[in-house]
Parts: C-alpha cells; sequence; structure tokens
C-alpha cells in the first residue's frame, strides 16, 4: 500500500498524470485513521477519485501550493488535527515552543515546492511555519495557485469557525471562516457524507462540461444544499424556505447579550433530527449552515475505518524522527464517535454532535489483529475508546432515532430519566480485543466519564477497568469541586465524584491491586471565582493529590464555556457569570492549584489576602502556605 502522493515525482510512480482532489493541511502529513486529513483522502480515494496532499506547506511560497499540479475537482483545505491557534498559542497567549504535527515537533520546518523540508523564518528569524488562522492562508494561496479551482474547507478549525465566533488570540468576534478565507464551501463536523455528495456533483459537471478544466468557471450553487457545510450568498432570493435567522454578525461582534443570542440559537440547531438552516448576514453576504449530516452507522463506521492506511508518517520524516503526534495513537483503536456529555468548555457537540455511533466489535478486532502486525508493536493496545470510552451507543431511544434533546443534558446536573445505561456492549469489545493473539493488554486511556458508570448499578465494567484495561493510574476529569461552577461546565456534582472515588478504591482493594486515580482539573472556567479555586486548593490539600499539570482554561471557537467567556452570561439562560479575565486573576486561579511549589508562593500568598483567607496562611495542619 502506497501514500498518498505528495510530489509530482511520487505521481510519475503512481503513473497518474494529476488528481482530483488536494488536500492542504498544516500538519505533516501521517497515514494513520485518527488524522482526518488522511481519512478523508483515503474514503474518496475508495470512493474512485485520485487524491493528493500537500501537507504543511511552506505559507510564503505560492509554489509549494503548485506541487501536485492543478487538481481537477477542488482544493481541500484544514487547518489540522487542531485549531492553528490553539496549536500556535498556550492559554496564556505564549507561542509554544513545540508543535505535535511538525516533523519532528519543530514548529518552524515546512515543505517545499520539491518536497524538501527546510525552515521557515519571517525577517530572518525562525518562525512558526504553521500560520495563524491556516484556514484562512491556506485558502488564499490556493486561490493564488490556480485560480478558478473550487476550495473547499473543512476539518476542526473550519467547523468551529464556520459562523461568526469568539477569537481568543484577538479578543475579537470574527466573521463566519467561509468569509474570510473566500472559500466556496465549508464542511463542518465529520466529513464523510458531505465531502463524497461534493464530490460526486463536482465530478459530473466536470464530466459534463465542454470546456477544459482551465477554462470551466465554476457554479457556485452547484455545491448549495448539502447537509454538514456552509455556503455564502450575496441574493436574499438564494435563501431557503424555513431557515432561522440569526443576529447579523455586526450585532453580534458589537454586543454581549445579542452574540449569547446567537450561541444559543446555534447550539440549539446542533442536532440532525430538529435543526434548521440557519442564516446569518455579515460583510454584504449571507452565510447559509444547512443541517448537521445524521452520524454515520456502525456498518458506515466499519467501512471508514476499515480503509487501507500506512499508520506511519510519511517516508520524509524520517530524519526528523518522524512526526510526534502519531506515538500516542499509533497502537490505540478508535471504537466510536460523538459524545452526549455536553460538557461546556468541549466542542464535540458542535463538531461529532452528541448521538453516539459505535463501530462493531469484529470491526474493531479486525484492526487490534492488524496492530498486532506493525512493526514496533510489544502486545499493547494504548487505548481502545472515543471522544468518551464509556459511550458506545445513542444515550436513549430518542436519539436512537436520530434526534437529541436540545433543551437538556443526558447526565448533569443529574441523569436524565431515559438514559440508557449500559456497559455490556464495551465489555464485550474490551474481551474481544484482549483475547486477540499477540495482544497482551488493552488500555482504557481516552477517558471515561465516571457519572454514567456509577449510574450503572452492575459494576461489572468497573472490576474489569481496574483488572484489565489500566496500569497503575486510570485518568478522569471531575474538572471542579465547586458545585456552582461543575453546574456551569455541565459536570456531576462533587459528590458523585466522591463516590467514584471511594468505589475505585474498594475495588482494587479487592483485587489487591495499587492503582490511583488522576484527576484532572481547569482553573479559571468561566463562572469559577477566586473563592471556588481556594475550595478546589482545600481540597488537594485534604486528599493529598498534588497535580503535575493544571489545565488553564482556553476559550476555542463553538464552546458553550467560551461564550460564557466572551459575555459574561450563561447564554442557554442568559444568567451572569463570573469570568476571570486578565492575566493576574487567571494566574491566581493556576497558583492556587499548584500551591506547594515554591514559584507560586507568592501568588497564593496575594491571592488569599484578596479573597480574606488569611487564616490559609501560616503553620497549621490546614494552611496552604507559610
Amino acid at each position: 500500500m502506497a501514500f498518498l502522493p505528495t510530489t509530482r515525482a511520487e505521481l510519475s510512480a503512481r503513473r497518474q498524470d494529476g488528481v482530483d482532489f488536494v488536500i492542504v493541511s498544516g500538519d505533516a502529513y501521517v497515514d494513520h485513521p485518527s488524522f482526518g486529513s488522511a481519512l478523508i483522502g483515503r474514503w474518496l480515494e475508495s470512493l474512485g477519485y485520485a487524491v493528493g496532499v500537500i501537507a504543511r506547506p511552506d505559507p510564503s511560497d505560492v509554489e509549494a501550493f503548485r506541487a501536485l499540479g492543478r487538481p481537477r475537482l477542488a482544493f481541500l483545505v484544514a487547518g489540522g488535527a487542531i485549531d492553528s491557534m490553539v496549536c500556535k498559542y498556550t492559554a496564556n497567549r505564549k507561542p509554544r515552543s513545540e508543535d505535535e504535527y511538525a516533523p519532528g515537533g519543530d514548529p518552524c520546518l515546512c515543505r517545499g515546492a520539491d518536497g524538501s523540508i527546510h525552515g521557515f523564518s519571517v525577517n530572518g528569524k525562525p518562525a512558526s511555519a504553521r500560520p495563524d488562522k491556516a484556514v484562512i492562508a491556506y485558502s488564499g494561496k490556493c486561490r493564488e495557485a490556480y485560480k478558478g479551482v473550487p476550495v473547499i474547507a473543512g476539518g476542526l478549525e473550519a467547523s468551529l469557525r464556520r459562523l461568526s465566533h469568539y477569537d481568543y488570540l484577538s479578543d475579537t468576534v470574527r466573521k463566519p471562516v467561509i468569509l474570510d478565507s473566500k472559500a466556496d464551501l465549508v464542511v463542518y463536523g465529520m466529513g464523510e457524507r458531505a465531502i463524497a455528495e461534493a464530490a460526486r456533483r463536482l465530478s459530473e459537471a466536470a464530466a459534463g462540461s465542454a470546456a477544459s478544466v482551465e477554462g470551466r468557471s465554476f457554479d457556485t450553487g452547484l455545491l448549495r444544499g448539502i447537509r454538514g457545510t456552509t455556503w455564502r450568498t450575496s441574493r436574499a432570493e438564494d435563501l431557503p424556505d424555513g431557515a432561522l435567522r440569526l443576529p447579523d454578525h455586526e450585532a453580534a461582534a458589537g454586543d454581549a447579550k445579542t452574540f449569547a443570542e446567537s450561541f444559543a440559537a446555534q447550539y440549539r440547531n446542533t442536532d440532525p433530527g430538529s435543526a434548521k438552516p440557519l442564516v446569518e448576514a455579515a460583510a454584504g453576504q449571507f452565510v447559509v449552515q444547512e443541517p448537521p449530516q445524521p452520524p454515520l452507522s456502525r456498518a458506515e463506521l466499519d467501512v471508514v475505518y476499515g480503509l487501507r492506511f500506512e499508520r506511519a508518517w510519511h517516508p520524509v520524516y524520517e530524519r526528523f524522527k518522524g512526526v510526534p503526534a502519531l506515538a500516542e495513537v499509533r497502537f490505540s483503536i478508535s471504537s466510536s464517535r460523538g459524545c452526549y456529555g455536553a460538557c461546556a468548555f468541549c466542542a464535540l457537540a458542535f463538531h461529532q454532535g452528541r448521538i453516539v455511533s459505535g463501530r462493531s466489535r469484529e470491526s474493531i478486532v479486525e484492526e487490534a489483529r492488524e496492530l498486532t502486525r506493525l512493526p514496533g508493536f510489544k502486545g499493547y493496545v494504548h487505548d481502545v475508546g472515543g471522544p468518551t470510552a464509556n459511550f458506545r451507543g445513542p444515550a436513549c431511544r430518542k436519539q436512537a432515532k436520530g434526534s437529541a434533546c436540545v433543551d437538556r443534558r443526558c447526565l448533569a446536573p443529574e441523569p436524565c430519566p431515559s438514559l440508557e445505561v449500559d456497559h455490556r456492549d464495551y465489555i464485550d469489545v474490551l474481551r474481544a480485543v484482549r483475547a486477540v493473539p499477540g495482544v497482551k493488554k488493552a488500555f482504557v486511556r481516552s477517558g471515561v466519564r465516571f457519572d454514567y458508570l456509577m449510574a450503572d448499578r452492575d459494576h461489572t465494567f468497573l472490576r474489569e477497568l481496574a483488572a484489565h484495561h489500566v496500569s497503575g493510574q486510570l485518568k478522569v476529569a471531575p474538572e471542579h469541586v465547586s458545585n456552582r461552577v461543575l453546574a456551569l461546565m455541565g459536570k456531576p456534582p462533587r459528590r458523585v465524584y466522591d463516590a467514584f472515588a471511594a468505589e475505585w478504591a474498594a475495588v482494587n482493594r479487592e483485587l489487591d491491586l495499587k492503582q490511583y486515580l488522576v484527576p484532572y482539573f481547569i482553573a479559571s472556567h468561566p463562572g469559577s471565582e477566586l473563592s471556588d479555586a481556594i475550595e478546589l486548593a482545600e481540597y488537594l490539600r485534604d486528599s493529598g493529590f498534588v497535580p503535575d499539570q493544571v489545565q488553564d482554561f482556553y476559550p476555542t471557537p463553538g464552546t458553550l464555556a467560551t461564550a460564557m467567556y466572551r459575555t459574561g452570561l450563561d447564554p442557554l439562560t442568559m444568567e451572569p457569570v463570573f469570568v476571570a479575565r486578565g492575566a493576574k486573576e487567571r494566574s491566581y486561579q493556576r497558583a492556587l492549584l499548584q500551591y506547594s511549589k515554591p514559584e507560586n508562593r507568592s501568588l497564593v500568598l496575594e491571592a488569599l489576602r484578596l479573597a480574606g483567607r488569611s487564616d490559609l496562611i501560616g503553620t497549621g495542619p490546614k494552611c496552604l502556605v507559610r
């Protein structure tokens, strides 16, 4: 099996004179199903299209975008597996020193028109080769490279910026990405169905055109009406009947309450069973969001993940010791998509959707067998999971029929009475994987939703998780301990995590195992006041857990929590929400979560005095700092 072509030399080796689609991505090319560009590329290839990849091109050199010649049908542009701004900058707006999706993790490395890897620089100084807002930058270069070729944007960055969105780095509300990028179409969500339909239409139009490819004018109306996409028009008569009109971009950008109202409307129209087309006016044009695509069925997921992949980085990266992002997923298996957890700080509801679909046991086992044949496999499957490992199917009968509730969460603040809690399918999958010859152990590392686990009266899964699928530590995400903050996060009350922690300890005692929980917490989430951060610090003191890492809340497009951060309102209730905004306020909350670190001492002292909690300063057993 060969990699998708990345240069004209590789095209010649395949005896191809060109390609139908050129995928342009901000990531180095890794041919693995966990990387969206590879997955879409292989999917289109399976449908009979010729596909090439321009991976991490030199953003200053238009010739790098001509590396495969003029695509017959379209450029497909993606920022990468992660939003380019999140990939490049920390929550404190500082440039990151590493890029896991770059050759050798070096953010400065990119690929030129001849396929060689070189360092990128600006004014003679090394600089990240991943441009800010990569979808916009790459789309512009594609237009410059070959005028008249349709540009379709997709992937996470385009998906979550498909309508007016808050951009944390610039602290502004930006227009829909289709306008700034001048793309002809944006595919949002998991794009297999949408891109297949777009490809079919483009192919049929090309076949019916008497003009040459170079001379053919592109009819922008050709790609309208495809679920899971956004498109643009300047004519009101083009707008679909029954569409919901959002506030104009200028109004949402200028007023917090209007932005919150717009976000709430978007949030309530992410379900494929009930969503209406959405229309937003911006910069003299209309952007139309078609309703989401339904999730792929189990059989369709099996087909997609059953496509053949090299499961390796492209050989051009060998001298840089490869691409670091592959290490975590190379021996992992994606078993499901979607998440009905609906955490406020997570964009899954906007991207993959709330209706979970899972692959069949047979498909997962076949992939496990394939892993055992890979070079370097030592018997350990690193993960069998998904966005939430122990979600394997729809939450209830309503979701099973293709529709999710728009006005409630499935698990928080308490499990919905209609929630069907059942781990049997996942247990069967895990048992089958660990029975594959050559597999010593199959880990569950992508995270379990502990409140869903605790809602299951049958604790078979808990026991098997402890006995077979953990090695010393289980990572979980309570995120906070303040019930007020947890409610805004969409997480269960503290008592649920405490009950889970006690049950986990009891099961491990029964099994005579010494295995511990590693909880993740978020600092400065909207709603978290200084008193809440102190409550969390006291919890850490009493539990004896010292977190090695603390996650600062990062406002990213497409999340409910980001809308709270922007507006100071909960868009679903329009109630005020406290927001820790400045670097100083945020540093207090982060320092309190690691209060015992010497470098945090002055910040902790200042925060405690500011909060009127000098009782926690001193040498007593309850004190946080001397």
